[in-house]
């Protein structure tokens, strides 16, 4: 489907539009943890031991992965851009575009397995407040980080071996099916660790101090899954009908997880702009979240809800 937006001769449309807009903001979320180099030394007042060589170890990783993501994220931006001339993209120039995208992207994650193992040892992280196996650790860096560090990447790589034109487009398809379902799983282990690790510093306390965040917390613990099943459901349904073709998907599905999962972002933004509440939660979500961008996902989901299936679309 994406290819035949590309193609599009048409100067504009709601979808290019969309598209533009998310391209631009995966851009510039990117650039700018790029150029946020606070970290650089945090590992020096710990005081030695394993802590520093952990930090030090996952954090310089971390960022050459972040490297990569970035270099995809201009690609993205440039080859959008690309799509509102009169041409467009040809479909072959399409493919070695995404395929490059979807390598850098999995080289973003790869790095994060350091993150991973140190969160299932018992590091002293007594500087964070944390000694021996850290119960927080393991939620919050541990689970997510080794899960999308192994799962991600090699989904990717997977897909990106499948994208060629003048092929059958079947094995694409449900790669890319696989992908995103992985990744809507994958935020739910981020996002639900984040919530265990405050609850745990915090208590329920906190809900008392900010009644707000009550529904962001049923949206992570309760909300979130159901949309993993939803999205699995889909998965396995257009798996299951051997679909050949991207304008054979069900694309006001395809438009109702996408929009969802954009207002998950989106509404934990704007709960913490208008009620505040200061905490771990938000501390990881708009601090340390470099997948915020996603907040902007809604400008391509709405489209797709209204969008009809056919071979021009």
């Amino acid at each position: 489907m994406l290819v035949k937006i590309m193609e599009e001769p048409k100067f504009y449309s709601p979808l290019k539009i969309g598209l533009l807009t998310i391209s631009t903001a995966y851009f510039l979320f990117t650039l700018h943890a790029l150029f946020t180099l606070s970290w650089i030394g945090e590992w020096e007042g710990l005081g030695g031991g394993s802590a520093s060589f952990w930090i030090l170890i996952t954090d310089v990783s971390a960022y050459f992965g972040l490297v990569f993501r970035f270099i995809a994220s201009l690609i993205a931006v440039v080859a959008i851009i690309l799509c509102f001339s009169k041409k467009g993209l040809s479909e072959s120039t399409t493919f070695k575009v995404l395929k490059w995208i979807l390598i850098l992207e999995a080289l973003y994650w790869v790095p994060l397995f350091l993150s991973g193992l140190m969160g299932f040892l018992p590091v002293d992280l007594s500087g964070f407040g944390a000694t021996g196996l850290s119960l927080s650790l393991l939620v919050t860096t541990g689970i997510p980080c080794l899960v999308s560090s192994i799962a991600i990447p090699l989904v990717l790589f997977k897909l990106s071996s499948k994208l060629k034109p003048n092929k059958p487009k079947k094995d694409a398809i449900k790669w890319g099916l696989i992908a995103g379902t992985l990744y809507v799983f994958v935020f739910f282990l981020n996002n639900t660790g984040m919530w265990i690790a405050t609850l745990l510093l915090k208590g329920t306390e906190y809900f008392g101090a900010y009644p707000e965040n009550m529904f962001s917390f049923a949206l992570t613990l309760y909300g979130l899954p159901v949309l993993v099943a939803f999205t699995a459901y889909f998965m396995g349904k257009s798996i299951s009908k051997g679909i050949d073709a991207f304008e054979k998907l069900d694309l006001r599905s395809m438009g109702t997880i996408i929009t969802v999962l954009g207002l998950y972002f989106l509404w934990n933004y704007l709960t913490w702009i208008f009620f505040g509440g200061w905490s771990d939660w938000y501390a990881w979500f708009l601090g340390h979240n470099l997948d915020l961008w996603m907040l902007s996902l809604p400008l391509v989901g709405l489209p797709l809800l209204f969008k009809r299936n056919s071979p021009e679309n």
